[in-house]
C-alpha cells in the first residue's frame, strides 16, 4: 500500500531513502557528463575503426547491465545484430556467474562488457576467451577492479565506470541507483558513435545530460504531486497491476526496464508489451479478475482485514511517432471498454515546445486527461492524428529516450519509498 502522505514530504522521503535512490535518479545527468569524460580520457573519441563490426555481444550481470543490453539492441539493432549473452550459474552472486561466447563469434565481432561490480571471475574468463578468438572487447567497469585489469591484460579497451563520491563505500546503493544505467551506457554510446552504429557525438551526450537535469527538476521530491509527472504516475499506480504498453522502438526497452525496476525496487508486479501485440496479449487481463469493474464494491469484502484487490492500469509509453500511424487510439478504446484507467507518457517536444511529457491522471475535468479519455496525450493531441514531432535524428531520439527513462525511474523510486517495503 502506498503512503501518499510521504509523496509531498521531502524530509520524510529523505529519511526513508536509505539507499540513496532519489539522489541516484537526480544525478543521472551528472553521471552522463562524468561518463562521457571518462570515455574521452580512455581514448574512445580518438578511435578510428576500419569498419563496422559484424555483430555486437553484450554481457554483464544485474538490472543495469540488462537495461544497457536492451537499449544497445534498440539503438544499434538496425545497423548490426545485437545479442545479449545471458549468464548461467548456481546463485545470484559475483563468483557464481558464468558467460560463454557463441560458436560463431570471431574477429569481426565486438564484445561489450558492463558491470557495476567488476569482481566477477566469469567476466574475466569471458574476456580471455574473446581474446583467444580474436573478438574485440570493450568494458565499462569500476576502476582498478579485477575485470578492468583482466580486460587491459588482453589488450581490450576499458572505460572506468563513473561513480559519485558517496557510492565508493556503498555498493548496495551503487547497484540499485538509477544513475548506474547511465554510468554504463554513456561510454558505449560514445563507442558506438565512433564505429558508426549510433549517432551520439559529444554534443549529443551533453544534450542528453541537460534533458536528464531538466527532467530531474520536474520530478524531484520538492515538486508537489500535482505538478510532478513521476509522483503523479506513482500515485496512479498505487494498488494496481501495471500493464506497460509501449509504442516505438525506443519506448520498448524503457517499458521493459520500468516493469523490471518496479519489481526490483518497489516489489510491484508489472507486465510490459509492445503495441499492437499488447492489445491481444493483455486483453484477458483487462477482462478477468484484474479488470477495472471487477466487483470493486463487493458488499461482503472486509475493508479492514482484507487488502484491496489489484486492478489493472495501463501505462502507455510512446516514442514520439515520425508519422501518423499509431495504435494508441485502439489501446485507449480497449482500456475504456473494460473500465480500465490509463496513464500516458511521451517525451517532450522541444522543437515545437508543445509537449509536456507528463502522466495523465484521473481528473475528468482536466484538459486531455481522464481514464482512457479519447483526448489523452501531451498538449491535448488528438490520438488519431499526433502532432508533429521534432525532426527525427539519432540525437533527438536519445533525448526523448532519456526523458522517458528518467520519469519512469523516478516513479519506481517513489513507489519504492512510499510502500510498506520501506516504511515499515
Amino acid at each position: 500500500m502506498l503512503d501518499e502522505t510521504l509523496l509531498d514530504d521531502p524530509d520524510a522521503l529523505a529519511r526513508v531513502d536509505r539507499r540513496g535512490l532519489l539522489r541516484g535518479a537526480a544525478e543521472a545527468g551528472a553521471r552522463v557528463r562524468t561518463a562521457a569524460r571518462h570515455a574521452a580520457e580512455a581514448g574512445v573519441t580518438e578511435l578510428n575503426p576500419e569498419g563496422r563490426p559484424r555483430s555486437i555481444m553484450v554481457a554483464g550481470p544485474g538490472t543495469a547491465s540488462a537495461g544497457v543490453a536492451d537499449l544497445v539492441a534498440a539503438l544499434a539493432g538496425a545497423s548490426a545484430p545485437v545479442a545479449r549473452l545471458h549468464s548461467t550459474g548456481v546463485a545470484a552472486a559475483a563468483g557464481a556467474y558464468r558467460w560463454t561466447l557463441p560458436g560463431w563469434a570471431g574477429s569481426v565481432d565486438l564484445l561489450l562488457i558492463t558491470t557495476t561490480d567488476g569482481s566477477e571471475p566469469g567476466l574475466a574468463l569471458l574476456a580471455e576467451q574473446a581474446y583467444r578468438r580474436g573478438v574485440t572487447v570493450a568494458a565499462v567497469a569500476p576502476e582498478r577492479s579485477p575485470l578492468a585489469e583482466a580486460v587491459t591484460s588482453t589488450h581490450g579497451l576499458v572505460v572506468p565506470m563513473a561513480v559519485a563520491p558517496h557510492e565508493l563505500t556503498d555498493e548496495e546503493a551503487q547497484e540499485a541507483s538509477p544513475a548506474a544505467l547511465w554510468a554504463l551506457l554513456t561510454p558505449l554510446l560514445a563507442l558506438l558513435d565512433r564505429v558508426g552504429l549510433v549517432t551520439a557525438p559529444a554534443e549529443a551526450l551533453q544534450r542528453i545530460a541537460d534533458r536528464l537535469d531538466r527532467t530531474a527538476e520536474r520530478c524531484g521530491p520538492a515538486v508537489a504531486t500535482y505538478g510532478n509527472p513521476a509522483k503523479t504516475l506513482a500515485a496512479e499506480l498505487a494498488d494496481t497491476l501495471p500493464l506497460v504498453w509501449t509504442e516505438g522502438a525506443l519506448a520498448a526497452p524503457v517499458g521493459r526496464r520500468f516493469a523490471t525496476v518496479l519489481a526490483e525496487l518497489a516489489g510491484r508486479p508489472a507486465f510490459a508489451a509492445e503495441l499492437p501485440e499488447a492489445l491481444a496479449a493483455h486483453r484477458v487481463l483487462l477482462a478477468g479478475d484484474f479488470a477495472g469493474g471487477a466487483d470493486p464494491d463487493d458488499f461482503f469484502r472486509d475493508r479492514v482485514d482484507e487488502a484491496q484487490a489489484l486492478h489493472a492500469r495501463v501505462v502507455l509509453l510512446r516514442d514520439r511517432p515520425a508519422g501518423g500511424l499509431t495504435a494508441a487510439p485502439a489501446a485507449r478504446e480497449l482500456a475504456l471498454s473494460h473500465d480500465t484507467t490509463i496513464s500516458e507518457l511521451e517525451p517532450e517536444d522541444t522543437t515545437a515546445g508543445n509537449g509536456n511529457g507528463t502522466s495523465t491522471g484521473d481528473d475528468p475535468t482536466a484538459p486531455g486527461t481522464g481514464p482512457a479519455a479519447p483526448g489523452n496525450g501531451p498538449a491535448g493531441e488528438s490520438p488519431a492524428a499526433p502532432g508533429p514531432g521534432p525532426v527525427r535524428d539519432g540525437a533527438t531520439d536519445l533525448e526523448g529516450l532519456a526523458e522517458l527513462l528518467a520519469i519512469t525511474d523516478f516513479a519506481a523510486v517513489y513507489l519504492a519509498l512510499t510502500s510498506r517495503l520501506h516504511t515499515t
